[in-house]
């Protein structure tokens, strides 16, 4: 907050960062989609499917290929040549941000390629989540109980709102129509995107640990009775 400098490095350091954590996270919500189709739709083979060995593999694939789209894209995006004022206008080296300092034939070319595979992989990540909730809704449907259709179907509440969540504001910052939104707002969401979403998301899944809430109604219930006496 007091030094707002950053050297070419570091910045270039903090948007593989930034990619690496946004694909892995996008890259896991698919394979927690997956997770829950198992689970619903082929219970009985769910142990078998998704073993701790499975399931690490998953887990370091998401995290690999994170990585290697994260590299991939840094090391476009800092080969541009940059030119003019070196002032980003953002709080940390956004990419979009970063690249409107770029200057030459290639930059726009480069703009779009970015913004195209983002788009690309988040899509392609998100019609895989909703293919997988097809087979999940037509198979809670098939359950004869609506109590059994309801259990079922809370499973699946948490994975769902981080969904939303989470593409919800990626879709504000990737697809909103050019110009339509000032430079703060701009920074604003993406600040929501970054920060706001991937705090929420490990408090959105633990609400469904009853330890953890009955843990936390106790606290609650401990701080109110000392308020009050």
């Amino acid at each position: 907050s007091t030094h707002r400098s950053i050297t070419f490095v570091a910045c270039a350091s903090q948007m593989f960062f930034s990619f690496t954590f946004g694909f892995t996270h996008s890259f896991l919500l698919m394979i927690m989609g997956y997770d829950r189709y198992v689970a619903i739709c082929h219970p009985l083979r769910y142990n078998t499917l998704m073993s701790p060995r499975d399931c690490a593999s998953l887990v370091s694939c998401c995290w690999a290929g994170g990585s290697v789209m994260g590299m991939m894209l840094t090391l476009i995006v800092f080969h541009l040549t940059f030119c003019g004022s070196n002032k980003i206008y953002h709080f940390a080296c956004h990419v979009l941000a970063l690249l409107k300092l770029a200057c030459g034939k290639e930059t726009a070319s480069v703009t779009m390629g970015v913004i195209l595979v983002c788009v690309t992989a988040l899509m392609g990540c998100l019609f895989l989540i909703i293919l997988s909730y097809v087979f999940i809704v037509a198979a809670i449907l098939r359950i004869p109980s609506a109590e059994g259709r309801h259990k079922t179907f809370s499973t699946c509440v948490s994975h769902l709102t981080i969904v939303v969540v989470h593409y919800g504001f990626a879709s504000l910052i990737y697809l909103k129509p050019k110009g339509s939104h000032s430079m703060d707002s701009n920074t604003l969401m993406a600040t929501t995107y970054t920060v706001f979403t991937p705090f929420l998301s490990p408090i959105i899944f633990s609400l469904r640990n009853k330890e953890l809430k009955n843990a936390i109604q106790r606290s609650f219930r401990r701080k109110f009775s000392s308020l009050s006496s």
